[in-house]
């Protein structure tokens, strides 16, 4: 029952950073790999600050505003230095790499013992610490969620999603898609990196490797809500990333339960989970019969 109730506050401490991989890949339509580097470059400002004596909210605040920085330099690479913007987010983590060992003071693993967290105030009213994770990180995602729903929805908002849809449009329209752009990757970035800070507060420790593979997870969660609840509006589709988050997670913590995998095998499920939620949609067209309308058989843009 550990290992389920393990699983559901992973996949909520995931949440946000899946929530930033929606922006920038449903969205902005945007290749952004900075993700890989954002989400450790969170969990080590967190931590830092943690040792340091900072409130564990205001450290999160910290975190997001370092991956919003980190975003935003993605978008200036791309935008005005024209570096595809593949090249641009990979660029960028490999970059953070380096930054977040002198963030950690050079150490590639920071461990955080009697460090008061996020969760600390729920302990006296909830013994176990998968559960405590569950209610605090739930009502993260909740008000992340809320909140994201609200600016896509005002003017901002629907230019950023314009913006992913039909750049040209959007120029033509005297918007500025680049400045757009660096506002959703910023955002999304910020995301991702709150993230990390709460993982970080939540396992204990942050770690320089722990962003490796993040945007496949990101992806995966974004990829498998979709499949499953087939938004057809941005609320849904936020929601599905949330939804998406947690299934993944104990999808993973099911998969380790095969006799012949291992600890070690974690990549190629990883790897195998994504490649089952992008075939669904595929798999459903074929096997549906022919003149079902196309929204049936996959979900629908935003």
């Amino acid at each position: 029952m550990n290992l389920w109730l393990g699983a559901v506050a992973l996949g909520l401490a995931f949440a946000a950073s899946a929530i930033g991989v929606f922006v920038t890949f449903r969205v902005l339509a945007f290749p952004d790999l900075t993700v890989d580097g954002s989400f450790p470059l969170g969990a080590a400002v967190s931590a830092v600050l943690l040792t340091r004596g900072w409130d564990p909210w205001l450290t999160l605040a910290v975190a997001t505003l370092a991956g919003a920085v980190a975003g935003a330099a993605t978008a200036v690479l791309n935008s005005h230095f024209k570096i595809n913007g593949l090249l641009a987010g990979i660029l960028v983590s490999l970059g953070l790499w380096s930054v977040n060992l002198r963030v950690m003071q050079d150490k590639a693993n920071l461990p955080l013992l009697s460090v008061e967290t996020v969760m600390s105030p729920v302990r006296p009213y909830l013994a176990d610490a998968n559960l405590r994770a569950i209610l605090v990180f739930g009502v993260v995602a909740l008000l992340a969620g809320l909140l994201l729903y609200w600016l896509l929805n005002t003017d901002l908002g629907l230019a950023l999603r314009a913006t992913g849809q039909n750049e040209k449009m959007v120029r033509a329209q005297g918007i500025d898609a680049d400045l757009m752009r660096l506002v959703g990757l910023a955002l999304a970035n910020g995301l991702v990196a709150f993230s990390g800070g709460l993982l970080a507060q939540f396992q204990g420790y942050a770690d320089v490797g722990m962003g490796l593979g993040m945007i496949v997870s990101g992806l995966a969660a974004v990829i498998i809500g979709e499949t499953l609840l087939r938004p057809r509006g941005i609320g849904m589709a936020i929601l599905s990333a949330v939804v998406g988050s947690v299934i993944f997670r104990v999808v993973v913590a099911a998969a380790m339960f095969i006799p012949f995998l291992s600890t070690t095998d974690l990549r190629l499920v990883t790897s195998l989970i994504v490649v089952v939620a992008l075939a669904v949609p595929r798999l459903r067209v074929l096997v549906l019969p022919r003149g079902l309308p196309a929204s049936v058989a996959g979900p629908a843009r935003i």
